[in-house]
């Protein structure tokens, strides 16, 4: 059972993926179609990692992991197969004899270590190739790997979003993280978990536009905020709300418009909700911003509405609250805010209402949480943060309690 109404309900159930081998992968000549800025150390990325998950499952929820399931179906070998055809289509693999020497390069090893690798990528001295003899299978270039690695797939955040009972299987932005959300697609397909009770899919990855999790946040049982960002399309952004008001009780979708920048990644990079009437911002963010209420009109129809207002008022607004408190990353302070923006000091993830999970180097911004009565539980990330992405990021919730509004 899946089920996410709110940001800040009593974390249940949450998917995770404990880094691994493609951290090894990473080289400084590569880093940027990567997508990361520096080269993890993944011993202590993986210590910190456990104590994260640690932390969630001391505080009531049950941890699974992306490759603990993808490994429950790899024992069906129609389903390798049919993952494995299109796991080659997706990662560029276009030579019958390099597919032929891949497919018994993978199918050599247990359900586990064969993830893992999936994941990790594979370098081109890993194994030796059955040459059909094709120009292309004849010449070589630099280029180290015959599968790329997924180093980001650590935030699991992104290539799925729960919504309410249903969630988004996404389309990612860039070429680096598109194959992400295979695993969840075949997880979706084919694990027991989901056999019984199939949860509605709001997005698919097929579709051609780009979507991503981070910036989709629950704000309450009745309204979704999505961000408009470098990830996330306003086309995406529009079919998602059309299936959101067709098959739940969602009635509105607040569309952020945020800077189209690495910088401010997705919505969760700026913006979280830590309590019912309090949030994480960066500064820059505060407003006027531009917002797109999407509401359910006649039949299939539906409205939207552009304002320009300070964050304040548009949630106090939305949310029918009487006042709200923006806590700013950095506790507002233009040095502290750039810096600790840069390791996601707004990027908290909420495990009950007013009890967060931060980053341990963000202490400005955390003093400034507790500051204004919510409970801080920090983590060690040294080598996580190193890949742009905080808590939120690293965490996908599956099911949480129910809260009253």
């Amino acid at each position: 059972m899946i089920e996410i109404n709110s940001e800040i309900g009593k974390l249940k159930k949450v998917l995770l993926h404990r880094p691994n081998g493609e951290l090894e992968n990473l080289i400084p000549e590569y880093l940027v179609k990567l997508l990361f800025d520096d080269i993890p150390y993944l011993e202590i990325a993986q210590r910190e990692h456990d104590v994260f998950a640690s932390v969630l499952k001391e505080n009531g929820a049950e941890v699974l992991y992306i490759e603990d399931l993808f490994s429950d179906i790899l024992n069906e070998t129609d389903v390798v197969q049919k993952f494995l055809d299109q796991f080659f289509e997706e990662s560029g693999v276009t030579s019958e004899g390099l597919k032929e020497s891949l497919k018994e390069f993978f199918l050599s090893m247990s359900p586990k270590d064969m993830v893992l690798k999936f994941m990790s990528g594979v370098r081109k001295d890993e194994i030796e190739v059955k040459r059909y003899y094709t120009l292309a299978g004849i010449i070589e270039d630099d280029y180290p790997f015959y599968i790329d690695p997924m180093p980001n797939l650590y935030f699991t955040r992104d290539p799925a979003a729960c919504i309410g009972k249903g969630l988004t299987i996404n389309r990612m932005a860039t070429a680096a993280r598109r194959r992400e959300s295979l695993f969840i697609e075949y997880i979706y397909e084919y694990h027991p978990m989901f056999k019984k009770d199939k949860p509605e899919i709001w997005y698919d990855r097929s579709i051609p536009f780009s979507i991503e999790g981070g910036d989709e946040l629950v704000l309450n049982d009745k309204i979704v905020a999505i961000g408009c960002s470098e990830r996330t399309t306003p086309q995406a952004i529009e079919i998602t709300a059309r299936n959101l008001f067709k098959a739940s009780a969602f009635e509105k979708v607040l569309v952020f418009e945020i800077p189209k920048s690495r910088a401010f990644m997705h919505l969760d990079t700026v913006f979280t909700m830590v309590d019912y009437d309090k949030f994480t911002i960066h500064p820059g963010v505060e407003g006027p911003l531009s917002i797109y209420e999407i509401s359910k009109g006649a039949g299939d129809d539906i409205n939207i509405e552009h304002k320009a207002m300070p964050l304040n008022d548009i949630l106090k607004e939305s949310l029918g609250l009487s006042s709200v408190q923006l806590i700013k990353c950095g506790d507002g302070d233009k040095i502290a805010s750039g810096r600790e923006q840069w390791n996601d000091g707004s990027n908290t993830l909420a495990i009950a209402p007013g009890v967060v999970v931060t980053y341990d180097r963000n202490y400005i911004t955390n003093r400034a949480l507790r500051e204004n009565g919510i409970k801080v539980i920090t983590i060690p990330s040294s080598e996580l943060s190193r890949g742009r992405g905080g808590p939120r990021c690293m965490s996908m919730p599956l099911l949480r309690e129910s809260v009253s509004w």
